[in-house]
């Protein structure tokens, strides 16, 4: 059997046990220590240590090893804990991370910073309580030569490249007489003013305490027998309710379940034209796959879902290091990290959601002594939420601090040359923020003020399917919200049709439709055209014009105007037919064609045909571009 076969179940349980110990390190109260969360914390470290040292990871093992063994005396109220020591440890943390990377890649971890976090840990362990006894720190000889006691030490299971080192070790404790290496043990006599006590505390920062035996040893006295081995307790787990499984055989599977509901709709689709009185069992049967089809369909998508509480653990620590290094003092609020998102938008949504918090945490909340001042509380908030909202989710990024600056923004944009007035509603200032170089930060830091980021995450937000709004009150904080579907391998789309052509609008942005009276008609110069909805005016968009569609074009008046909303821009969208709201499986167009300005995807209906789906955040622009260039001409 090759043990390398497992490798990658010990890594995924591995970065399981990490991300638990930074979560209870994170919450951990240094002046009353919680035993459970203390156990907990503990246990993540034993169970690394064992499958680290099972598959011959030694660096990784070793360091565990050490921080378990303070991790332990901290349980047993022998080390006290304070925030420095918390801070250690989550430094730990991340060094194990990198040593635990460094093995999946097949590379040899840092040994620079194994060092530097083993003598730290060290340190710590050497910085005993008053009434523990004293344990000679390294670099320290405890007996010169013919002063102290002599003690026999018998060391079992000793690797070879760990012969040196615990040579070395005892070195530093006393005066070594007779050492014989023998097959995987170590026996040496020590002359020391050390207890036996205080050298198995040092040695159990590298072995386990079965593989130490220590004996006085009188004059003449015969050498004594090594202590026995006591076996430790296997841990007992419940056998776990999960298995692990490649994506790329989810994605399969997803594909398959596709293509067999574009079969359904077909056989739906033909079914339709049938006799009732002649075919009715035949309708029936279609009528019932077509639900199975839905169920296996939905069952098979949630198997892609994951928990925004993936995403919501990593920020914990996020804050905890970036509030320390700005001298702010913020409580993270985490709301809603059950809500599901597909996981392939769930791994793409990290990066801008950790650019957005940045933000609040640099710009939003304010220090301490100007929170005072403006009569708040000194500890600032930040609230990270998740809901689903229908068939989208929504995910909030929320603080208290200072809010957006009209005034500060306007006056960057002039510089920066961006088209602006005073008469932009606050929305519409709000989202300059996003344009592209676009910052507001008096100097640059490698927190934020790059002059780069908030453009990308908007994009980048954009190419998931899903917008971005922005609700801020100077001097009372500020709110990102991120809208986004829950998926993009299927979709609730409505179904219009102009001349002889079907596409696809995403239900979500489906806001109602009306037909376009004349009296409600505002022609504008430069050729654009307005609806007037109410007390609302829109642009006008024919769909047949932004696609140049073959055939001749009937009156605005006879068309349908279908009002749509996407990434805060709302128009009207003039089309010839509504045909129907329907699921469809969305098919990615550039992998299977290439891309085309205003098509976010395609998909196959009933009949067989390709219908394109509309990217509604960006036809608007596409027909002013049109517009332009037709005027150029």
């Amino acid at each position: 059997m090759d043990i390398s076969d497992f490798y990658q179940t010990f890594f995924d349980e591995a970065d399981e046990l990490l991300a638990e110990m930074e979560k209870h390190l994170l919450d951990l109260d240094c002046l009353a220590p919680d035993p459970d969360r203390l156990n907990a914390i503990f246990r993540a470290a034993h169970s690394i240590k064992g499958g680290a040292g099972t598959f011959g990871f030694t660096l990784l093992q070793e360091t565990t090893h050490i921080l378990e063994n303070l991790l332990d005396a901290a349980r047993g109220g022998e080390l006290r804990l304070n925030a420095d020591i918390v801070n250690l440890f989550l430094e730990s943390k991340d060094i194990m991370q990198a040593q635990l990377d460094a093995y999946k890649s097949s590379q040899p971890p840092d040994d620079e910073a194994f060092r530097y976090i083993c003598a730290a840990l060290r340190q710590i362990a050497l910085q005993s309580p008053p009434d523990a006894p004293s344990v000679p720190p390294p670099g320290h000889r405890s007996a010169p030569p013919g002063e102290g006691d002599l003690l026999q030490l018998t060391l079992s299971q000793i690797a070879p490249q760990d012969r040196a080192p615990l040579m070395a070790e005892l070195g530093n404790l006393g005066t070594l007489i007779d050492p014989q290496h023998e097959a995987d043990r170590l026996r040496v006599t020590l002359r020391t003013t050390a207890t036996a006590e205080d050298i198995a505390a040092v040695l159990c920062f590298v072995l386990e305490p079965q593989q130490i035996a220590i004996t006085p040893v009188a004059p003449a006295q015969p050498e004594p027998a090594a202590r026995p081995t006591v076996a430790r307790p296997k841990n007992t787990t419940a056998e776990s309710g999960t298995i692990r499984v490649v994506v790329d055989k989810v994605d399969q599977i997803i594909n398959l379940v596709g293509e067999l509901i574009i079969t359904q709709a077909m056989l739906t689709q033909l079914s339709s034209r049938l006799d009732p009185a002649h075919h009715d069992a035949l309708i029936t049967s279609v009528a019932q796959l077509e639900r199975n089809a839905r169920d296996l369909q939905e069952a098979v998508m949630s198997i892609r879902m994951m928990p925004m509480e993936y995403v919501f653990s990593r920020f914990p620590r996020l804050v905890h290091d970036l509030a320390g290094k700005l001298n702010k003092e913020v409580e993270l609020t985490l709301r809603g990290g059950s809500a599901e998102l597909d996981k392939s938008l769930i791994e793409k949504i990290i990066d801008p959601l950790t650019h957005l918090v940045r933000n609040s945490l640099d710009h939003g909340i304010e220090p301490v002594a100007a929170r005072r001042a403006s009569g708040k509380a000194e500890k600032g908030n930040l609230i990270l939420s998740a809901e689903h909202h229908g068939g989208n989710i929504v995910i909030e990024v929320a603080d208290d601090g200072a809010g957006l600056n009209r005034e500060k923004i306007l006056a960057r944009a002039r510089a920066q040359g961006l088209a602006v007035n005073e008469t932009m509603s606050d929305d519409e200032v709000w989202m300059l923020i996003f344009a592209p170089g676009f910052s507001t930060a008096e100097k640059v830091t490698d927190v934020s003020g790059r002059g780069v980021g908030m453009d990308v995450v908007r994009r980048n937000i954009q190419e998931m399917g899903g917008y971005v709004q922005i609700r801020s009150e100077q001097g009372k904080g500020s709110t990102i919200r991120i809208i986004l579907p829950l998926t993009l391998a299927i979709l609730d789309g409505m179904s219009v049709r102009v001349g002889e052509e079907i596409y696809v609008l995403p239900l979500g942005t489906v806001m109602e439709s009306r037909l376009p009276a004349e009296k409600a008609l505002y022609r504008m110069a430069g050729g654009e055209m307005m609806l007037q909805v109410r007390e609302e005016y829109l642009p006008l968009i024919e769909l047949r014009k932004v696609f140049a569609l073959p055939g001749e074009a009937q009156a605005v008046s006879e068309g349908i105007a279908v009002i749509v909303q996407s990434a805060g821009c709302r128009y009207a969208l003039l089309v010839d037919q509504l045909i129907g709201q329907h699921q469809v499986v969305v098919k990615n167009l550039e992998q299977n064609y290439r891309k085309v300005p205003g098509v976010s995807a395609a998909t196959i209906l009933g009949d067989g045909s390709v219908a394109l789906i509309l990217d509604v955040a960006v036809l608007a622009t596409l027909a002013k571009e049109k517009r332009q260039a037709e005027k150029a001409v």
